[in-house]
């Protein structure tokens, strides 16, 4: 099993889009293919990002970049995590207990690495390498409403650092000057992040960048995700020409 998929390499525009979790997927050689916990849980948020690998696809290819997909859960190793970050491999997510990862030993969390977390790594630099001016745009989703917590009102969110706020900035002002959008402003969580995809893969070498979250209720089918991905190619060509770079 390879540790990430490539949609559209061929293609020549500047922009990338990755999901990082894209799938739920659990290798066999980890836990026999289970971390213990029901189809229904593996089927939630805590597993993947629902929704995010069709409107990644989609975004992709309206904006001819290239596309790359993890291959495997969250929760068997987190590929938006630096390696040296304690939640690299969850043990508890959204009050559920994932028993694989309970006594995961260093030498467990090494194989997971190198079969999975550092070949996604790898494709997404040469990816990210392939022309000086790649703009990289990272694809998530989040869930209306974590266990126990008030209800999310955004629809979309947009994430970013202190370090490079430029597209982020743009593309915020874009959407909200749509009238029907609740946005959020680095909700429902902060984008800075050491270690993370885009601080290794954008803000380390001064590339262009933007993480975007969209409610998983708002693409939970592939008509939804295309419309969401011709939206947001739109505002995102928008917004990069706001930047003239």
């Amino acid at each position: 099993m390879s540790a990430y998929n490539i949609i559209g390499g061929e293609r020549g525009g500047r922009w990338l889009v990755t999901c990082d979790h894209a799938s739920n997927h659990v290798p066999d050689w980890v836990g026999g293919g289970s971390l213990g916990i029901s189809p229904e849980d593996m089927a939630r948020h805590i597993a993947w990002d629902v929704g995010a690998a069709g409107l990644a696809i989609a975004l992709a290819a309206a904006l001819d970049g290239p596309c790359l997909l993890s291959n495997f859960s969250r929760l068997v190793i987190d590929p938006n995590r630096g390696e040296d970050d304690p939640t690299l491999v969850m043990k508890l997510y959204d009050g559920t207990i994932i028993p694989a990862n309970r006594h995961a030993g260093e030498a467990e969390v090494t194989e997971r690495l190198e079969r999975l977390h550092r070949p996604y790594h790898d494709a997404l630099a040469g990816l990210a390498g392939r022309r000086p001016d790649t703009v990289i745009v990272a694809v998530h989703s989040f869930t209306p409403c974590l266990k126990g917590r008030s209800p999310r009102p955004w629809h979309v969110g947009v994430l970013h650092s202190h370090l490079d706020e430029r597209l982020s900035r743009a593309l915020i002002d874009r959407l909200r000057a749509e009238p029907d959008l609740c946005v959020g402003d680095n909700e429902p969580y902060s984008g800075h992040l050491p270690g993370d995809a885009i601080d290794r893969h954008a803000l380390r070498q001064g590339r262009l960048n933007t993480l975007i979250e969209l409610r998983n209720d708002l693409i939970a089918d592939a008509a939804a995700q295309q419309a969401w991905a011709a939206r947001l190619a739109a505002l995102l060509a928008q917004s990069l020409a706001d930047l003239r770079l």
